[in-house]
């Protein structure tokens, strides 16, 4: 006798007549986890189980019955796992100076999966000072990204003062991207969110940012530029 839980074109048409029941959808582990979140979230009024802490993940294991405590153990050791490896990543939260003599240690000796950030400056210019307060709020943010400072003549010998302030970015040692001189910066002007935005666009920092804090701006110039080539255009007609 024919399985009549196969998927077969004679099995379809029986089901379609009525002369076979349904197939019984199949439950999968992760059909399981989304009902014990489901459970878990009517229980906590809401409260998502990603954003449990482990003393409320302890808590609600006391109302869940023998399938959904299967699950929840397993989530929890995943969720204990990951915020382990959260606190081994995290490991920096501050900026620190380095010189010549740390660079390879620091820099391209990072270890595996460590972005570095690295500023060059000079303490006589407002603008690296200005930088050096944006890395410390940055460092604090994303303590999982190392952040670096280093004096340029003690750093980079001869390192000309026009290309300061200078950003290195570096990934497992390797130079992911870098910003040269003020222009790189726009000025006095730069904000702490452009400067997260930067970096989370190339992957230093995770970011939350969902557009440039600048593109207000850009919209401003770019509508000013249209504007003007209408009324240029309106004052050629004229003249014709």
């Amino acid at each position: 006798m024919q399985n009549p839980n196969e998927d077969t074109q004679w099995n379809d048409v029986l089901r379609a007549k009525g002369i076979i029941p349904e197939k019984e959808t199949e439950v999968t582990e992760e059909d399981l986890v989304d009902l014990v979140e489901q459970a878990v979230e009517q229980r906590s009024h809401g409260k998502d189980m990603g954003d449990m802490n482990l003393e409320e993940l302890n808590d609600m294991e006391d109302d869940i019955d023998e399938e959904e405590q299967r699950i929840f153990e397993a989530y929890r050791r995943q969720r204990l796992a990951e915020m382990h490896a959260s606190t081994l990543r995290a490991k920096y939260g501050s900026v620190n100076e380095i010189t010549k003599a740390d660079y390879v240690t620091e820099v391209n000796k990072a270890g595996e999966g460590v972005w570095v950030v690295l500023h060059v400056y000079k303490n006589s210019m407002p603008l690296c000072k200005l930088l050096n307060q944006h890395l410390n709020q940055l460092a604090l943010k994303f303590p999982e990204t190392k952040f670096l400072k280093s004096i340029s003549e003690l750093c980079i010998p001869n390192y000309p003062d026009k290309n300061l302030p200078t950003i290195f970015v570096y990934f497992e040692g390797d130079m992911k991207k870098q910003w040269i001189g003020p222009h790189a910066f726009g000025g006095m002007g730069f904000k702490l969110e452009e400067f997260e935005w930067m970096l989370g666009q190339i992957g230093a920092v995770k970011s939350e940012l969902e557009e440039c804090p600048k593109k207000e701006v850009k919209d401003v110039m770019n509508i000013a530029i249209r504007e003007s080539a209408i009324h240029t255009a309106d004052s050629d007609d004229d003249d014709e």
